[in-house]
């Protein structure tokens, strides 16, 4: 059994595991896990909490007596399941919470059978430690370039099609799954704060800081989930190109983009209940009678200039900020694909 001492996130690009297992109870791997791992654990969100109660209430050693019995037992689970295929010649990283003794006792088993096992030294909590020194604690010194709008400006799709030049980009509504509005909801929930966080900084290692990165204007909150520090103060200072088009366009757009929420007017009219305290009464029975009636265009160009032009205006004059204005025909491909190589070009 080799203990492994993770000194920064980049080393984890490198590992010659065939697998990272992570043996904490079902709840902390949701909460957030390296990236990459398997969930084994070795005890179960109930059985964790009842050695823990055994602990601080009875006694050390007798929580000690039973977690290491239930221990045995999941580990044979496993053995007899998920890795009962894994031949000899297999690499298994383990790790728990602090590297101690649920991940000890686990590599010990799996050593014992022959295997070459890694044991992550510090466990999840030196994961985390360099996750919070990227995000939190460091300078980040990427350049980075805002693509910045209004609503139905076709940012997203823009950022994509950046991507598809060969343009670095970081997808922070991709990664929080959410649109960033209080539409922005997906079918993907949404991660953890800290799991989350683990998928920017791990993004954050692929890039190139010598290279300009891509990125959609944000407020510091995409739903329900907040930008790290040492990220969002890097967007405050970026370069921004703000886009620009015809609210027919910009609706159509919106249309296309949201479609899935076409689907479910009851939704949708909730949603539209929640615009109550910025709108009056009879606005949102206008927009609760277009959602009724599916016109769904009339509806978008009525948000955009009613409620998101408007706020969006607000939070600009707020910010001592310069636009390079863009200004689009349409929102089409094509257009969004020729935009996108002409700043690729201007920022290569």
């Amino acid at each position: 059994m080799t203990p492994l001492t993770l000194t920064s996130l980049a080393q984890l690009h490198h590992l010659t595991v065939d697998t990272i297992i992570d043996v904490r109870a079902p709840a902390e791997y949701a909460e957030d896990h390296l990236p990459g791992a398997i969930n084994l654990p070795v005890l179960t969100d109930a059985q964790r909490a009842e050695v823990g109660t055994i602990y601080t209430r009875e006694s050390p050693f007798k929580a000690r007596k039973i977690g290491g019995a239930l221990v045995a037992q999941n580990t044979a689970l496993h053995l007899q399941g998920p890795l009962a295929d894994k031949d000899g010649a297999w690499q298994p990283l383990v790790y728990c919470w602090r590297g101690g003794q649920r991940s000890g006792a686990f590599a010990t088993i799996l050593d014992q059978v022959g295997w070459r096992v890694q044991l992550l030294k510090g466990g999840y909590k030196s994961y985390r430690s360099e996750v919070v020194k990227i995000l939190y604690k460091t300078p980040l010194q990427h350049r980075l370039i805002l693509v910045d709008g209004g609503t139905g400006t076709a940012k997203t799709a823009l950022l994509h099609h950046l991507a598809a030049q060969g343009a670095q980009i970081l997808d922070l509504e991709g990664l929080a799954a959410h649109r960033g509005s209080l539409f922005g909801s997906v079918e993907t929930p949404q991660p953890a704060q800290k799991m989350f966080e683990s998928r920017i900084a791990a993004a954050l290692t692929t890039l190139d800081p010598d290279k300009v990165t891509f990125v959609e204007a944000e407020s510091s909150k995409i739903g329900e989930r907040m930008l790290p520090a040492s990220l969002w103060a890097l967007m405050c200072n970026a370069t921004r190109m703000r886009i620009t088009a015809p609210l027919t366009a910009r609706s159509r757009f919106l249309c296309e983009a949201y479609a899935d929420l076409t689907q479910d007017k009851a939704k949708f009219s909730a949603l539209l209940d929640r615009l109550r305290p910025y709108h009056s009464t009879a606005q949102i029975t206008e927009w609760q009678a277009q959602v009724n009636a599916q016109n769904w265009q009339t509806l978008a160009s009525g948000l955009i200039t009613a409620h998101y032009d408007p706020r969006y205006a607000k939070s600009v004059g707020r910010r001592d900020v310069t636009f390079h204005d863009i200004t689009l025909p349409d929102l089409s491909d094509d257009t969004l694909e020729k935009t996108a190589q002409r700043m690729q070009a201007q920022f290569s």
